[in-house]
């Protein structure tokens, strides 16, 4: 017995001091997550039914901005959003329904290759692939300089098909993730059972489809939410093409003179209905009904084998699936960057690399650069620690409340377009009232880094939420009771599990803000643009070998600090930390 209370009298120590530190953490960690992601959104999109609220008009409640929305200035790309975003999202879930089908299910050659092109994929901007194919075929462009006639495939990808089909290829990760891992856990005994019962394979297949239907309806809604608030393709190519989207006519309302908030935050609301919709006819799909298809009995599904010309049919049109989707924009963006005077008649056209040399030499090239590359990682820092708390909070036992308030809170901010994002911390953080309370944050560093923690937070946490919820608090309860302060004991016990995948999420927002492109376009400070913003100003001023040169090198960084990290992982990190951070 005196063992026993020797041991316990620690633990009643441990609790009665937790709540002095950790409240005080808590609070901190729930002002930063108002401030980053309730207030300006919140603010925000009230202006569309009150601008006399925040001294924008002279109505305390007018739906004259939704009604300045349906006119002919705005209801086009309000339509062609709506359009775009089916297409897409119907494209993205066929084609990745069928590369998940092949790599999952049958013995098509070099699997990993396919699969590993579907995060390649995750990791390019869309206007980036939007820019690959614009160097290309435009006048003067790639195509043009190589002498290979472009006139028909230009008049095709600069409209809607184009502006379609790189929102589809942009959502094919996400569709191939959704229904790969649909079928990663769906045996061969349904389909069995409907051979067995007198069906053919066209019966076999249908019930297959019918047992995946969650994935594929999860593809299409995550699909057409990101096509219909993705900004990169509406501010290229679809502007290029004269192809109004809604994303770039809110964006032209924010840059507008004098600015027109309530109109900007009633293109916000629709956004958020149009997704709403989505996620609705989802659901309606899909109630009622039970597709619990795991039991104790399941078997793990067998491959296919598929005879040797259709084996090779099927990897030829992996390969060039992968070859158009990747390879196309990476060649435009490549041979744009090595070519003097592209997309003009008076340079030379030759093969050059004065143009990596002009990005190295000229500040107003390089420069932007280096500042997204701080901004970056002080962002990828940032929202892996508020991260890893939210992670925390969400997994956590206590407080009940708070957890469904933070996944509520979080599953809202993931379906917020990036845009909307940068115009509520516009419209908030340059209120009178905002900088009357002394918060002077418009137009520095600070607000844009703010804008970019508040987009990455909450993909981060839940890229986070998965190996956390694995963590069992007794390792650090055990480590306090042995003596250990809280600190040493998460370092000592929790840290070591958690190590890889907190530097895999470091790593994917360092690179997803390197080249964020909406946040960055609406709230960069005068004179210190990121590169985004640099590589947009550089193309619009027909600068187009200095900005693929640019996107080429921003890339180059990206992958280069990827590498450099794992490697030192791989050099430096403890054995027991790479093992049991390999097992997370």
């Amino acid at each position: 017995m005196a063992a026993l209370s020797t041991i316990a009298q620690p633990k009643l120590s441990i609790r009665s001091r937790a709540p002095s530190w950790r409240g005080a953490w808590w609070v901190l960690f729930w002002i930063a997550v108002f401030g980053l992601l309730v207030l300006p959104i919140f603010l925000f999109l009230l202006v569309a039914f009150s601008p006399a609220l925040f001294d924008q008009g002279t109505a305390w409640f007018s739906l004259d901005a939704f009604k300045q929305v349906m006119t002919p200035t705005f209801l086009p790309a309000v339509v062609h959003s709506l359009l775009v975003g089916i297409g897409a999202a119907i494209g993205a879930t066929v084609l990745g329904g069928a590369i998940a089908w092949a790599v999952q299910r049958t013995n098509v050659p070099l699997r990993g290759l396919w699969g590993g092109s579907m995060f390649a994929l995750l990791l390019a901007p869309s206007y980036l692939i939007a820019l690959g194919w614009e160097r290309l075929l435009e006048p003067n462009g790639v195509m043009d300089v190589l002498g290979v006639p472009d006139a028909g495939l230009r008049g095709l990808i600069y409209g809607p098909v184009g502006v379609t089909m790189v929102l589809a290829v942009k959502g094919l990760p996400f569709a191939y993730l959704a229904i790969s891992g649909a079928l990663g856990g769906l045996g061969d005994e349904f389909a069995a059972a409907v051979r067995v019962h007198g069906g053919g394979r066209w019966d076999a297949g249908r019930i297959t489809v019918a047992l995946l239907a969650p994935a594929i309806w999860s593809s299409f809604a995550i699909v057409f939410a990101e096509s219909i608030s993705d900004f990169g393709v509406a501010a290229t190519l679809a502007n290029d093409a004269s192809f109004p989207i809604a994303t770039y006519t809110l964006y032209n309302a924010v840059q507008a003179f004098p600015v027109d908030f309530p109109v900007a935050a009633a293109v916000g609301w629709v956004l958020l209905a149009m997704a709403g919709i989505a996620i609705f006819a989802q659901h309606r799909a899909l109630r009622g009904r039970t597709y619990r298809v795991l039991s104790g009995r399941s078997r793990n599904p067998r491959r296919h084998s598929m005879p040797g010309r259709t084996r090779a049919g099927v990897g030829v049109a992996l390969g060039v699936m992968v070859l158009t989707t990747l390879g196309v924009p990476v060649f435009g963006a490549l041979s744009a960057s090595v070519i003097n005077g592209l997309g003009s008649i008076t340079g030379s056209h030759a093969f050059t690399f004065d143009n990596y040399t002009r990005v190295i030499n000229s500040p107003e090239l390089h420069e932007p650069l280096l500042f997204s590359v701080l901004m970056g990682a002080a962002t990828a820092t940032a929202s892996v620690t508020l991260g890893l708390v939210a992670a925390r909070l969400l997994t956590g036992t206590g407080g009940k409340i708070s957890r469904r308030m933070l996944d509520l809170l979080l599953l809202t901010a993931v379906a917020l377009p990036g845009i909307v994002f940068a115009a509520g911390y516009i419209f908030t953080y340059n209120l009178p009232l905002t900088n009357a309370l002394g918060i002077h944050l418009y137009g520095t560093p600070a607000l844009l880094l703010l804008g970019y923690i508040a987009t990455a937070l909450p993909s981060t946490t839940r890229l986070l939420v998965g190996t956390v919820g694995q963590v069992q608090q007794s390792l650090p309860h055990a480590a306090r009771v042995h003596g250990a302060g809280p600190i040493t004991a998460w370092t000592g016990t929790a840290l070591p599990l958690l190590a890889r995948p907190l530097i895999s999420a470091w790593l994917l927002t360092f690179g997803g803000t390197l080249l964020e492109l909406p946040v960055s376009e609406l709230l960069y400070p005068p004179g210190q643009p990121p590169v985004a913003v640099g590589i947009t100003k550089a193309l619009a001023n027909y600068d187009f070998g200095g900005g693929t040169a640019m996107e080429v090198l921003a890339i180059l960084v990206a992958l280069t600090v990827m590498g450099l990290t794992w490697g030192l992982w791989a050099l430096f990190a403890p054995a027991g930390w790479r093992r049991l951070g390999a097992a997370a």
